[in-house]
């Protein structure tokens, strides 16, 4: 039971508002040495922890570098580019995303999309361009149900593709609560029934990007109502 110490510290360390790295640190070395550790068997097993997942922390370098993009002008980039395109508009630039987003999705390439890799830094700009081509500045009410279209358009892509590939977790997750309730269910008969599901998901969610389209050549320049 004096392994538990290294939750009190946990909670009295968030409690007091210490840095959450140091809090951790000093749990785990506290519950090491109530569980009759060395010290270099608890360094061991830091090190050990953080080599089989290092790969894990690959994944948050996409943060900085998006970040560093955009403070060199991703987004104006972006918006210039849609610009020079006279056929795209918001609509029809969300709905070729969402597709993409779908299909990808679909074949396990979950991390294609996302809101801070590609919907902040990308796809809500050119789509945002493609409505100040005719309105010029946008309203705030208007610049925000773009950017909420562009996050929209993301997640129904993403959620209802995904389950379409036989290997995503939640595939596995759907045929082990079906198992739990004696329904036995192969992984390939989940998938197959996604796709109906997708589809539909596509034309609904596309047609709410269409009148989008509509909504905004509605708009009248300058109004923020």
């Amino acid at each position: 039971m004096w392994t538990l110490l290294g939750i009190a510290v946990v909670v009295i360390g968030f409690v007091i508002r210490l840095n959450p790295l140091l809090v951790i640190a000093a749990a785990a070395l506290v519950t090491g040495i109530a569980g009759h550790l060395g010290v270099v068997q608890i360094v061991s097993a830091f090190g050990k922890a953080f080599n089989d997942s290092r790969y894990v922390s690959i994944v948050w370098l996409v943060l900085p570098v998006i970040g560093v993009l955009e403070r060199e002008g991703l987004q104006e980039r972006a918006r210039t580019l849609i610009g020079k395109v006279h056929a795209a508009t918001t609509g029809r630039l969300l709905l070729v995303y969402l597709f993409l987003r779908q299909i990808t999705a679909a074949v396990g390439l979950t991390s294609f999309g996302g809101h801070a890799q590609m919907v902040r830094p990308l796809i809500a700009p050119m789509a945002e361009a493609a409505a100040e081509r005719r309105l010029g500045t946008l309203p705030d009410r208007l610049r925000y149900l773009i950017r909420a279209h562009a996050a929209g358009a993301d997640n129904v892509g993403a959620f209802f593709g995904e389950d379409i590939f036989i290997a995503i977790g939640s595939v596995l997750l759907i045929k082990g609560f079906l198992q739990q309730a004696g329904i036995i269910v192969a992984p390939l008969q989940l998938s197959l029934w996604a796709i109906p599901t997708a589809i539909l998901a596509f034309l609904i969610h596309g047609a709410r990007l269409l009148l989008l389209d509509r909504k905004i050549r509605r708009a009248r320049p300058g109004d923020d109502a």
